[in-house]
């Protein structure tokens, strides 16, 4: 299984306590996704996030392919990191770390995701544009999160 990584720095202008408050929302996800992504959360979700908790959504990575996708929330540290882990969805392997540290201007937020695809060398051959697809919903998320916190 070959495993991806990206990795995104973004500086949030506000301290760490209300950068974690907005990410730890599941409700807050919907705002900072792509609308042609088609996310919707299908799952009863609370004020925040904790260890253990399952949340199901439907996407549409790709124009034409609805897929639905369960992940955990595995791991909590507040207000310094948590971790999403896929249980079932489109990738063979789906880690993601987000991270929150103080900074000068504010808090550097940083996102780590591991991720491999599905169907082995065949499904490799999409890392491509897979990749680029991640790219631009990480570049969405960015442009999103600079007009929310301007």
């Amino acid at each position: 299984m070959k495993v991806h990584s990206i990795k995104e720095v973004q500086l949030l202008p506000l301290p760490v306590q209300k950068a974690w408050e907005f990410f730890v929302s599941p409700a807050n996800l919907a705002l900072i996704t792509p609308p042609d992504l088609g996310f919707t959360i299908t799952s009863e979700v609370p004020a925040e996030m904790y260890e253990g908790l399952i949340i199901t959504y439907t996407v549409t990575p790709f124009i034409g392919i609805k897929a639905n996708w369960v992940t955990e929330i595995s791991h909590i540290q507040e207000p310094r990191f948590f971790v999403d882990e896929q249980r079932l969805g489109p990738y063979r392997l789906w880690h993601h770390q987000h991270f929150f540290k103080e900074h000068p201007t504010g808090t550097e937020m940083t996102d780590l995701v591991h991720y491999a695809l599905p169907f082995g060398a065949a499904g490799n051959l999409f890392a491509p544009i897979v990749k680029r697809r991640l790219a631009q919903i990480f570049s969405y998320r960015r442009k999103v999160l600079n007009d929310l916190f301007r």
